[in-house]
């Protein structure tokens, strides 16, 4: 019999497997621990990527994530959804053939818009292969240079296209940036030695992985963070086996670690300042557990893609920020999405003041509204 959840009781189950809570049986320390946790973390806004390992790894600051992916603990590339992610350095191979397989079939119609041929396409990643081979490393603007000296045409979305193209044929990942610009890298010498398994071992492994690091989760949300299909996520829960277990939350089946079942949730009233791109909102379509249906505005502009920064309180959206940054100090303004008393916003201060000390930076809050 799966077990009956409340909608807190699942939310409470959840902030722990994203690693915003203390999980009872895993402390992870590392880059790599975290980033194979997850499976995958969102991570086309580096610097949201950065702060979403920085606050599950209160010990490190932004320099040692930076070195860590200097270490190659993770890679970031597009496997999902036509996103970039960061995932663990040895699977990024087989995530692009798992999950890369509709977003390659929308990048033909998305070439035809844009005028490129397939064989152009191609052409380019045999440039770009050329040009990176034997360990070279390229910023974007030198990727697109050479493309551009080898008759390629990169103008408009073209050329952001062909770089992202060679990554999700597996060719090319990202390098850590140099600076604030994107290097890429032949991915074969980045993180050599990819582990290669069967295609069922696969969905079983992010199965897992997907739901250890949100759960409880359902069937379609699994679909809709990974690009799979539904019949494909179903089939990795079958094959994840004992790994995972189901619940009921709000009469519908959603699957869960079965760790978490084994002690039982209690009320945290924490507070956190997540970046807009986490795990914690990115993770899911229905967002319902975390933000009130009414405040989905203010977090996305719009409708727009584009997802604030988050001030959330026992697991709930309470306000958003958005950030300055310069050589010496962080200026942050919080807004909050109801008024917020003396006690709570202090409480926000000193979970700024961490971030401040991630950057390096010193703090200037302020408050809008």
């Amino acid at each position: 019999m799966a077990v009956e959840l409340t909608a807190r009781a699942a939310l409470a189950l959840r902030m722990s497997s994203l690693l915003l809570r203390p999980h009872p049986t895993v402390h992870l320390r590392t880059v790599g621990e975290v980033v194979e946790w997850f499976g995958a973390m969102q991570a086309q806004d580096l610097a949201s990527g950065m702060w979403s390992l920085g606050v599950r790894l209160p010990e490190l600051r932004h320099s040692d994530v930076h070195a860590a992916l200097e270490r190659r603990e993770a890679l970031r590339t597009w496997p999902m959804r036509g996103t970039l992610h960061l995932v663990p350095a040895r699977d990024a191979r087989w995530m692009l053939e798992l999950t890369g397989v509709r977003v390659r079939t929308a990048e033909a119609t998305r070439r035809a818009q844009l005028g490129l041929t397939e064989v152009e396409a191609e052409r380019a990643v045999a440039v770009l292969g050329g040009a990176l081979v034997g360990g070279g490393r390229l910023t974007r603007a030198q990727c697109l240079a050479t493309l551009k000296a080898a008759g390629i045409g990169t103008t408009g979305q073209r050329g952001y296209h062909l770089l992202s193209h060679a990554s999700l044929t597996g060719v090319t990942c990202l390098a850590p940036n140099v600076g604030a610009e994107q290097t890429f890298v032949l991915l074969d010498e980045w993180a050599p030695g990819q582990h290669r398994p069967e295609r069922d071992e696969a969905l079983a492994t992010l199965a897992h992985r997907y739901v250890r690091s949100h759960g409880p989760v359902t069937a379609r949300e699994f679909a809709g963070w990974t690009g799979l299909t539904l019949t494909d996520a179903r089939r990795g829960f079958a094959a994840a086996g004992d790994a995972v277990a189901p619940v009921l939350v709000d009469g519908e089946t959603a699957m869960v670690d079965p760790v978490l079942l084994d002690t039982a949730p209690r009320p945290v009233d924490d507070l956190l300042v997540l970046p807009g791109f986490d795990e914690y909102l990115l993770g899911y379509r229905d967002r319902s557990l975390m933000v009130d249906p009414a405040h989905m505005n203010a977090i996305v502009p719009g409708g727009n893609g584009v997802f604030q920064a988050t001030v959330v309180r026992g697991g709930r959206v309470v306000g958003t920020w958005k950030r300055t940054i310069d050589k010496a100090r962080v200026t942050v303004t919080v807004a909050p999405l109801a008024p917020l008393d003396d006690r709570v916003r202090a409480r926000v201060e000193r979970a700024l003041a961490r971030y401040a000390t991630f950057l390096d930076r010193s703090l200037r809050l302020v408050w809008s509204g």
